[in-house]
């Protein structure tokens, strides 16, 4: 609330008396502003929505396949697999290593993959948190009559098991969505040249070093033109429309949310 307070507050009221549930005076200059350049907004809000689109479906699709072969207890092997997942969820290769396998194995640099495969794509938790449901959640019986009818196993995967995981599917792609929508990381370690791919969550971060690079010029004595960058109250509106679509989606799948956790859970 003190977020969307702040970014109708006007600017001098801010920066002298703080920002406050009952501000002095209101100002839309921020959304005017934003308004004004839409075109870099926008693509950035666009490149954000295909970003998440893309990630959250790749990795429920992902994670389900997975989860569902290590639900299988007599697969042979699935106990090595089992430990090898567990194991990325206590130790990993570093964010050196990690960058130099991705920009130079991968080549995701400057690329839109540098935002949707790195770190996000699938972890080891919701692949855990999945087959736990499969293996716990789903009767045996069902698995059973399926193959006493014929049915193979992407049959069974396809009509039987993801219809009756949707609680704990929807879990997966609601924090997934949520990490990729609010992701920045990736933009900045992958997005050196191609600022046109930026989502909105790095264009608010480039905006806030920017003033902090300015500040530091007045700081020491140097001029600059402060009029040409956004003000405070224009990252509170930006970081506002950043967050809509999540603070209206999430109503509607909460119950799915809460479901999934708690079913996905049983350790049996």
């Amino acid at each position: 609330i003190l977020l969307i307070i702040a970014s109708f507050t006007d600017e001098d009221v801010a920066l002298k008396y703080g920002y406050s549930y009952f501000p002095q005076k209101l100002s839309l200059d921020a959304y005017r502003y934003i308004a004004e350049n839409g075109a870099t907004f926008f693509r950035a809000y666009g490149m954000t929505i295909l970003v998440t689109a893309i990630g959250t479906a790749s990795c429920i699709v992902l994670t389900a396949l997975t989860a569902y072969v290590l639900s299988k207890s007599n697969l042979p092997g699935v106990k090595i697999m089992n430990l090898i997942i567990v194991i990325t969820m206590l130790f990993n290769g570093g964010l050196v290593a990690t960058y130099i396998s991705y920009v130079t194995i991968f080549h995701v640099k400057n690329t839109i993959f540098g935002l949707i495969v790195p770190n996000l794509l699938m972890n080891a938790f919701n692949i855990m948190l999945v087959r736990n449901y499969f293996s716990h959640s789903i009767p045996e019986e069902i698995y059973e009559s399926a193959r006493i009818d014929g049915a193979s196993e992407f049959v069974i995967f396809f009509k039987l098991v993801l219809p009756l995981s949707v609680p704990i599917l929807a879990t997966v792609g609601l924090v997934s969505g949520i990490a990729y929508w609010n992701d920045w990381q990736n933009g900045l370690y992958y997005l050196t040249t191609r600022t046109d791919l930026f989502t909105i969550q790095n264009l608010l971060n480039r905006m806030i070093q920017e003033i902090q690079f300015l500040s530091s010029n007045i700081a020491v004595g140097q001029t600059a033109d402060v009029a040409s960058l956004p003000s405070t109250a224009v990252r509170m509106a930006i970081a506002v429309i950043g967050i809509l679509p999540i603070a209206i989606t999430y109503p509607f799948i909460q119950n799915n949310f809460a479901k999934g956790i708690t079913l996905g859970a049983v350790k049996g």
